[in-house]
């Protein structure tokens, strides 16, 4: 019975430590939300931006899961490279060290109820206040709590007996069998806990309390290298071979590293107390295995990061791309493939993912509306009428097949997006959401009026109505600022527009409108001068869809002016 409440006191503590974590990332996510967008996007750049990034993303989110499984994600949304990603995974693996000297210089150091209790209350108070640093508060409930936990896994630790003791100097005296050991259970515990972060907190414990010595707790330390790496691997299951390739680099840089480490043991030991000043006994076991940690981790980096590309190459030839038969991404089905856990994970983050894909929409918008504004004076131009027929035929047939893969994405990005503020989310960050919803719709909407276009020009084409070049020569210059409002959109979507920036955005939509009006009137005035009232009627009409494609595309301005 003792034994069983010293089991589920350990599984409490531990779940309190977690909690505290996860609080305490959210609170930092919330605080650096937009400022930590910035520094994912800094990783676009060479390797080493790509290793510091990872480095400060996983030091802030306090999980280097959390950054490989996100990482997976962004590789197979076309956010980052296999080559960048490399850099993020080799980064967080060092940024994932910062938990355990927290927990050695300040969880053991010094005395933790004096510290946590103080934190949570202070925490929970400013957490509470209508201010606009609340989420500082957060940030320092968390602290509070983890260290609460830290404070209640250390005291729900068993003390060790003589026998056990004598027990674990045997199994640490086997030399291999007892590295090999001490890997296995850091590689088992990492697992069921799903945080390598819990489990190097929980092997400081014990090490800290005398259950297990130092070359026992530096192998279990190897072993969590290898266990974290499962998260990863199930985040590419289903996902596209660059992903896939993504999480093997993470399995391959971590199982390798585990292996020279545990190969050159003993100097690895030996170099880290040369580090480290002082003995044990005098800094401490946990900060020694915290430094080990480190070192680990860092000379790992060191010794792949100069084979960044042939690692590349190495991952794309043990998973390769299977080829397929080559069909048009718009004809098949749009799906945003993505889990819950991960947006929970980083809610703040995977708004970098939204913009890519609103980017991408944007794109099927520019690419429908160039199509429409080519083909009206082309066919206006053929003469045989069969010609027409097939080329409007295949417009109209092609028109539609996006202006529905454009309904999918959104259907698909306004889900996501919702999923992302059922999170805990910084209202800068949730008043972006908002303008990207927005967004989705009015480029929904841009496609709906290209594919209304294309109709009327089939129209035009099946009842044999064409428009004088007198109105052609007036509706191109019309249909050319509505195509510089639009790529105007598609060339700062993901940025918020300057003053300068939104003033051009209104002056162009100004042009828009009194072009509108001068053709109306050009179209009332032939009407009256006797000219075929359905061909006129069909030239507004045509205005009219253009003039509307504008304005949608005036409010995406509007949108990304209110995002600075």
């Amino acid at each position: 019975m003792h034994y069983l409440d010293s089991i589920f006191r350990i599984i409490g503590s531990l779940g309190l430590f977690l909690y505290g974590m996860k609080v305490m990332s959210d609170g930092i996510q919330h605080t650096a939300g937009p400022r930590l967008q910035q520094v994912l996007g800094f990783m676009t750049g060479n390797r080493v931006t790509a290793v510091l990034t990872g480095l400060v993303v996983t030091a802030i989110i306090q999980s280097s899961s959390a950054t490989t499984v996100m990482v997976v994600s962004f590789v197979n949304a076309g956010l980052l490279t296999l080559t960048q990603a490399i850099g993020v995974i080799m980064g967080a693996n060092i940024g994932t060290t910062i938990t355990g000297w927290i927990v050695s210089l300040v969880g053991f150091t010094l005395s933790i109820s004096s510290l946590a209790l103080p934190a949570v209350g202070l925490g929970f108070v400013m957490r509470m206040l209508k201010w606009k640093h609340r989420m500082l508060g957060e940030v320092l409930l968390g602290f509070g709590i983890l260290f609460l936990g830290l404070d209640f896994l250390t005291q729900s630790m068993p003390r060790i007996s003589p026998e056990a003791l004598s027990f674990i100097g045997a199994v640490s005296n086997r030399g291999v069998v007892s590295t090999l050991i001490g890997t296995g259970i850091g590689v088992v515990m990492t697992v069921i806990t799903h945080s390598s972060s819990a489990s190097t907190a929980i092997m400081l414990t014990m090490a800290h309390n005398g259950l297990i010595d130092y070359p026992m707790a530096a192998t279990m330390i190897l072993g969590a290298n290898i266990g974290t790496t499962i998260d990863a691997a199930l985040a590419s299951i289903g996902t596209k071979t660059a992903a896939r390739q993504t999480a093997l680099v993470h399995v391959l840089f971590n199982v390798i590293g585990t292996v020279w480490a545990l190969i050159l043991f003993r100097p690895l030991l030996f170099l880290v107390d040369w580090i480290t000043p002082g003995s044990i006994s005098e800094t401490g076991i946990t900060t020694r295995l915290a430094m080990f940690h480190s070192v680990f981790n860092l000379i790992n980096t060191l010794l792949f990061f100069p084979f960044v590309k042939p690692f590349a190459v190495l991952v794309s030839f043990l998973i390769k791309d299977t080829p397929s038969a080559p069909v048009s991404s718009i004809s098949s089905p749009y799906i945003l493939e993505y889990k819950s856990g991960s947006i929970q994970d980083t809610p703040e983050l995977n708004i970098l993912r939204a913009e890519k894909e609103i980017r991408d929409m944007a794109g099927v918008a520019a690419a429908m509306y160039q199509q429409v504004s080519t083909a009206f004076p082309s066919l206006q131009q053929k003469t045989a009428e069969d010609d027409k027929n097939a080329a409007v035929e295949a417009l109209v047939r092609d028109m539609g097949n996006q202006e529905q893969y454009t309904d999918e994405m959104r259907e698909e990005l306004t889900r996501f997006l919702i999923e992302c503020t059922r999170q805990h989310l910084s209202p800068q960050t949730e008043r972006k959401v908002s303008m990207l919803l927005r967004i989705v719709t009015d480029l929904e909407e841009v496609t709906d009026e290209c594919f209304s276009v294309a109709l009327l020009l089939e129209r035009s084409v099946k009842k044999n109505l064409s428009f004088k070049n007198k109105e052609m020569e007036a509706l191109m210059p019309y249909m050319g600022m509505a195509e510089a409002s639009l790529n105007f959109v598609q060339d700062h979507l993901g940025h918020p527009l300057s003053p300068e920036q939104a003033v051009y955005a209104k002056d162009l939509e100004g042009k828009i409108d009194r072009s509108r009006n001068k053709l109306r009137k050009l179209g009332r005035k032939r009407i009256e001068a006797g000219q075929d009232v359905k061909t006129e009627l069909l030239f507004i009409d045509v205005v009219r869809r253009i003039e509307n494609l504008g304005d949608y595309c005036y409010d995406i301005a509007v949108a990304l002016g209110a995002l600075r």
